[in-house]
């Protein structure tokens, strides 16, 4: 019998309504029935793709001894984090604030007024790994509920008013915080075997663009971002046979991937490996950007361009099994002698070298040139056969976005239509089914959109058209996000303490408004958005993006201040800025003469139509190439 999280739209949610826990959607309906049976509230927030969520939802919310606790005692909610942001982001921060950590499934218990009092992550059936039973865990929060609440409710009032409280001091507008950032991550890196500090090793590609655009004052910056994407490509975290990136590596060597794969990493990795091209046209960097689309495209897109959000780690209820092969599968698929010959360039033995099977990589071989693409698709073809994994098939307007900026990128850089037009494709689908006017949604899912929308949405849907433009020069684009742009001010500015809200500013739906800063997996909205004021400002010529842009770069100065390397993005944004890239002007007779010419990643392009300040020269389409009040003479060719 199916519980009330049956008519929801979310693949997370749905994974439990047939679970014999009485689950609620967020609601009110849940938090009344709370305050009317003077019941605790139990809040689970977690994702469809995430494995320690399948894992708990097994244990314990598909068990029948533990469901009549949560149903007799306990008012229970769940949560897609990925719907719900800004749920996800207060409880994390009262997660972190109880615990020092987090995670997902969180696992948070609180009162009908929303305030926490106890806080943690995954919690096993039997006590193991130190920490209690879940069902021990739900009686021990009972008894003092029942017994001692006030000591629950101290704890609830001391963590909201910490995290409501919490202050920023101090100013570092006038330290060169992307030299510390560099510094930071030149202490961290992994000389052996590239990328940042110890396993878990995460991509988080947007600390590698930052390294790229700061490598002209540092050399040794581009050769540790080089160190990082070859051995990421040659890693397990790329899947060899159906590509794309995996979410993170569980090891130092980037073999051993956690297998999910999202659609956020693998558009901001898209951007990455085409920036490293055009900084070194290493064509190994193109290739993996387009091995990369090639992969989303077959997989991650639905009929009408949208992108949706994951694909799972599990199949069968094992993590990795879709992915991993024995060496008796690659000959029986690839015949004995290829079998063999694939199977030493790509490190598959009888041994194994991941709990008794094999992830394809090239980490020993280092082999990127033996060609076998007839028997990847083999295998491809093989493992499709073989199992299946869950996708997520919401689609999000942020991940889309970003996805987005990516392929306007990759288009740049290898001057292939078809990722500018699937890039076009998905804006046309936003505009039809994730925004009115300027108002933007969420989430998308079976013909049904969310109600609501937060900053990153904006913030990242502003950048998406900036790409657009710069790969287009089509001002329709830059017109949207400028509108886009003055509504994001409009619901989510503070303007008395500057920055933004992750909801809009009037919300009060919890206890407190997250101003995310951190650039995380996913950069943070307010660094997207010092980005998005320094790109408007450039390319515009307003001066309203200027001002804004200073507002919230003394803003985040504040907040980078302890760690710039945690900043990228808004870094990025900074050197931008400061470093204004040069002004093209492209002169032409006709606005349908415009080429869709391979452009720097980072020019102020714009164009004049008859315009009597940039004559044609020669008759023909004229460039007039600008910078620091200084133009060089104008050209047919850029």
């Amino acid at each position: 019998m199916s519980n009330r999280l049956e008519n929801e739209t979310s693949p997370y949610l749905l994974q439990h309504k047939e679970n014999p826990v009485d689950w609620y959607p967020w609601c009110e309906e849940a938090f009344l029935k709370a305050k009317e049976e003077d019941k605790p509230i139990f809040l689970s927030i977690g994702y469809s793709t995430c494995h320690w969520c399948h894992v708990m939802a097994h244990e314990s919310f598909e068990d029948a001894s533990t469901a009549e606790i949560l149903n007799k005692h306990f008012v229970s909610i769940k949560v897609d984090r990925e719907e719900r942001p800004d749920i996800d982001s207060v409880y994390m921060a009262a997660c972190q604030a109880f615990t020092g950590s987090g995670g997902w499934p969180m696992t948070i218990f609180m009162s009908w007024d929303k305030k926490p009092f106890f806080a943690g992550s995954y919690f096993p059936k039997k006590p193991q790994y130190g920490m209690p039973s879940f069902s021990d865990l739900l009686n021990e929060i009972l008894d003092i509920w029942q017994n001692d609440r006030e000591k629950l409710l101290q704890y609830a009032k001391e963590v909201t008013e910490h995290l409501k409280n919490k202050k920023i001091s101090g100013n570092a507008a006038d330290d060169d915080l992307a030299q510390i950032a560099a510094g930071n991550f030149i202490k961290i890196f992994d000389t052996e075997n590239g990328g940042f500090g110890y396993a878990p090793k995460f991509p988080t590609p947007h600390n590698l663009l930052f390294l790229m655009l700061y490598s002209k004052r540092s050399k040794e910056l581009i050769k540790m971002v080089e160190k990082t994407l070859l051995q990421m490509r040659k890693g397990g975290i790329f899947d060899q046979i159906g590509y794309g990136f995996s979410r993170y590596s569980t090891d130092k060597y980037f073999l051993a991937p956690h297998f999910e794969k999202m659609l956020y990493d693998n558009a901001l990795l898209i951007m990455a490996y085409s920036a490293a091209y055009e900084l070194t046209k290493n064509n190994l960097y193109l290739d993996t950007a387009e091995k990369t689309a090639e992969y989303i495209f077959r997989e991650m897109t639905s009929e009408e361009g949208g992108f949706y959000s994951a694909q799972d780690a599990d199949s069968e209820g094992v993590e990795g099994k879709y992915y991993t092969f024995k060496l008796s599968e690659i000959t029986k698929v690839l015949g004995e002698e290829r079998g063999k010959e694939f199977a030493k360039v790509f490190d598959i033995t009888e041994k194994g070298n991941f709990e008794g099977v094999n992830i394809p990589n090239l980490l020993k071989s280092g082999d990127m040139k033996t060609d076998f693409q007839k028997e990847i698709k083999k295998l491809y073809i093989y493992r499709k056969e073989r199992g299946k994994l869950h996708l997520d098939n919401k689609i999000l307007i942020s991940w889309n976005a970003l996805m987005i900026s990516a392929l306007a990128m990759l288009y740049r850089a290898s001057e292939k239509e078809e990722y500018l037009e699937a890039a076009k494709r998905t804006e046309e689908f936003i505009k039809q089914n994730l925004s009115e006017k300027e108002k933007l949604f969420t989430s998308f899912r079976e013909g049904k959109r969310s109600e609501n929308a937060f900053l990153d949405d904006y913030a990242f849907y502003i950048s998406a058209l900036i790409e657009l433009y710069n790969s287009t020069l089509d001002k329709e684009y830059i017109e949207r996000a400028e509108a886009f742009c003055d509504e994001a001010v409009k619901l989510f500015s503070d303007s008395e303490n500057g920055g933004f809200y992750l909801c809009k500013s009037d919300n009060t739906e919890l206890f407190m408004n997250p101003k995310e800063t951190y650039d995380g997996a996913i950069p943070s909205g307010n660094s997207a958005m010092a980005y998005n004021f320094a790109r408007l400002c450039q390319l515009t010529g307003d001066n309203k993006y200027k001002e804004l842009y200073q507002k919230q770069m003394l803003y985040m100065s504040a907040e980078v201040k302890d760690y710039p390397a945690g900043h990228s993005l808004f870094l990025i944004a900074k050197l931008i800025y400061e470093n204004e890239p040069q002004k093209i002007t492209v002169s032409v007779k006709d606005t349908a003469d415009i080429p869709l010419i391979k452009k720097p990643f980072l020019a102020n392009m714009s164009v004049a139509y008859k315009n009597s300040q940039y004559p044609l020269l020669n008759d023909k389409t004229t460039y007039y190439v600008c910078k620091n009040n200084t133009c060089l003479p104008p050209t047919n060719n850029l």
